[in-house]
């Protein structure tokens, strides 16, 4: 039942950090994202000043990532800084898929993404292309009962292109930084998913998903 709730975790991680326009960010320890779907089902009736401050930051590195990949000019490489927070009434919903609930309090994760231009330039012109991410590393801190717990892993993405779509996807997880119990959890799923790649389809569905569907969706605000 764990590795499940891991499993299910380690694909809603996916949706957040990877994707910061791409989808959201991440929340980790076996925790969840705030992929398109599913923050149109737990997001609240109403968003405090921060997550107002969030949301309209992860629409700015969107139109970045959407730009790059869509209008293909040449510049500098895409950078954004992101910040994704969970109330625990969210987490739960986002769990409830793994038949548990969360068991500790609001989640906040930052990450600096930096995607090559040059690269997602190539991925979207090219008859097959394969675009390498430098090592990105999320950190989380995670409300406890006790004192707030600070959650770190690495990941080193890589994804295949043909035709302008991803085919193929590797996440490439690196170290974990977390408390014991969070850490030997994560690790299982990461182990795992590195060995057996089994959150490709995931990876490669949110990445066509999104050039294909949501960039065009903000087409006016591309720059």
């Amino acid at each position: 039942m764990f590795l499940n709730f891991n499993r299910e975790a380690m694909k809603m991680t996916i949706r957040g950090v990877f994707f910061a326009g791409m989808a959201g960010l991440v929340a980790a320890a076996g925790v969840a994202t705030a992929h398109a779907a599913d923050d149109a089902k737990v997001a609240p009736l109403k968003l405090t000043p921060k997550e107002i401050a969030e949301k309209a930051a992860r629409k700015g590195c969107k139109v970045k990532i959407c730009s790059a990949f869509l209008l293909k000019q040449p510049g500098d490489d895409v950078t954004c800084n992101v910040i994704k927070s969970w109330r625990k009434e969210q987490l739960n919903k986002m769990v409830k898929k793994a038949r548990v609930s969360w068991p500790w309090g609001a989640v906040e994760c930052t990450a600096d993404l930096k995607l090559p231009r040059d690269q997602m330039i190539k991925a979207m012109n090219e008859a097959k292309f394969e675009l390498s991410l430098e090592k990105h590393t999320v950190s989380c801190v995670v409300a406890r009962e006790k004192e707030p717990s600070t959650i770190k892993f690495a990941f080193s993405p890589k994804v295949k292109f043909k035709g302008g779509k991803a085919v193929k996807a590797w996440l490439n997880w690196g170290k974990i930084e977390a408390p014991t119990l969070i850490k030997g959890a994560m690790w299982t799923a990461t182990a795992t998913d590195n060995t057996f790649n089994v959150l490709q389809s995931t990876l490669v569905e949110d990445i066509n998903e999104f050039i294909g569907k949501k960039c065009p969706a903000i087409k006016s605000d591309l720059k």
